[in-house]
This record gives C-alpha cells, sequence and structure tokens, in this order.
C-alpha cells in the first residue's frame, strides 16, 4: 500500500460516483493518507477530530464527522474507535478499495487529451485571410516590449516606449528582433552613444543600413581626418626645404 495506490483508487471510485462525492471527503482522506505516511504507515492510527478540522479548515464538527462517517460507509475508511466528542481522537485503518474501477476514468483522460491536443492544434492555425490576420511567427511573439526593453541600451521614457511599441505592426516587431542586436553594436566612433528608445522607435532605426565593421575598428571622426590632413601638410612643406 502507498500514497500512489491510495489516491488512484479513491480518485477512480469517486469518478464513478460523483454524485456521492464532495469536496470534505477529498479533503479527508487525503489529509488521512498523509498523517498515516508520516506515522510509518501504521495499520490502526489516531485520527484527532481537532487536528484533522484544523489541517483541512474545516470548523464545524457535524460537517466533519459527517463527511467521515461517509467515508467510512464509501469503504475507504475502517472505523476502529469512535471518538466521543470533537475533542477526543478516533482510531482508524485505510482501506484500499482494489476493486475500484478504473475504465471509466481512464478513457475520460484520454479522450480529454485528445480533444486538448486538437484544441491546441486549432489555436496554432493560421487565421483566414478573409479576416486580415496574418500568422504571428515566433520570432515576433518572443521579442515582447520587455524583451526590446532588457536589450536596449538606454532606460528612458519607458511608459512611451511601450506605448508605442505595442502599436507597431508585427512585421516591424520582426524586423527589430532581426537587426536590433547588430544594429547596438555597431558604433561609428568610440565615443558613440545610441538614440533614446523612443527616437528609435519613432524612427524606425530598424530600417537604417548598418555598414559592417570589426569589432574595435570604428570609422575616423571629422576631427581625425581633419587632423590627419594637416599633419599631411607640415610633412609636404618641411620635405620640400
Amino acid at each position: 500500500m502507498n500514497s500512489y495506490e491510495l489516491s488512484r483508487a479513491f480518485t477512480d471510485w469517486c469518478f464513478e460516483n460523483p454524485h456521492k462525492v464532495k469536496p470534505i471527503h477529498y479533503a479527508i482522506f487525503f489529509f488521512a493518507v498523509e498523517h498515516c505516511n508520516r506515522l510509518g504507515w501504521k495499520t490502526n492510527f489516531g485520527f484527532p477530530s481537532q487536528m484533522v478540522m484544523e489541517a483541512i479548515g474545516v470548523k464545524n464538527w457535524r460537517t466533519y464527522s459527517a463527511g467521515l462517517n461517509d467515508l467510512v460507509d464509501f469503504g475507504f475508511i475502517l472505523m476502529m474507535e469512535k471518538s466521543k466528542n470533537q475533542y477526543s481522537s478516533n482510531i482508524i485503518a485505510i482501506v484500499k478499495k482494489s476493486k475500484a474501477p478504473t475504465k471509466a476514468l481512464d478513457k475520460a483522460l484520454q479522450s480529454h487529451s485528445a480533444k486538448q491536443g486538437q484544441s491546441t492544434v486549432s489555436i496554432n492555425k493560421p487565421l483566414n485571410k478573409e479576416q486580415g490576420t496574418i500568422e504571428p511567427t515566433a520570432n515576433a511573439l518572443v521579442f515582447s516590449f520587455e524583451g526590446f526593453w532588457t536589450v536596449y541600451p538606454k532606460k528612458v521614457a519607458k511608459s512611451k516606449c511601450k506605448d508605442k511599441y505595442q502599436k507597431l505592426k508585427q512585421i516591424e516587431l520582426e524586423a527589430i528582433h532581426k537587426t536590433l542586436r547588430k544594429w547596438i553594436e555597431y558604433k561609428p566612433f568610440k565615443d558613440y552613444t545610441h538614440p533614446n528608445p523612443l527616437t528609435y522607435i519613432n524612427q524606425k532605426r530598424w530600417e537604417d543600413e548598418i555598414p559592417t565593421t570589426t569589432e574595435k575598428q570604428y570609422p575616423k571622426t571629422k576631427e581625425q581626418l581633419t587632423l590627419e590632413s594637416v599633419n599631411a601638410q607640415i610633412a609636404a612643406m618641411e620635405a620640400n626645404k
């Protein structure tokens, strides 16, 4: 006897007798199984009413007593010694009903799994073109605003950015997901800072053409080019002397 066998037998029986079962029956029975397990699977064990009522959240002793008596009548609990009131302890034994029917529950679970699978397939199908919808791609679904916000280097005006971002078309979300990381990695010069995220969205910067540069090889700035030109002129003048 173990917890799985007891719970399986009980749920099989409950499925066949839904008109008899109440939530309190589940609560009492499964607490009895847990308590018996903690006691090392004793054949007979004390089952104090007050302790059980507190554990399962039942305040009315008559409600609890009626539920326990039902389990005795159902054949899942054997009453070895009955308590006189709510402050004394019952002595009970858990009975495994090995003849509890299982086929109906198994069929019901298999049927539910099949229907669930069909439902999932229907959810994944694209809507028809007459409705003017586009089947969402995995990339677009994964790249939520929070994903964008996490990746983008600047964290400014989050609320406004979120409003704008959520109004973007799906094809724009796909473009962002595809290009954003490369766009962030590209820096035209060493001290370059990217625009605020709201500017990025408003100006559709994902449409920018990104030059291919190797890491840490930045294009020369205007100031660098001017300085090199002056130095070259000075070197030429000195060479002609």
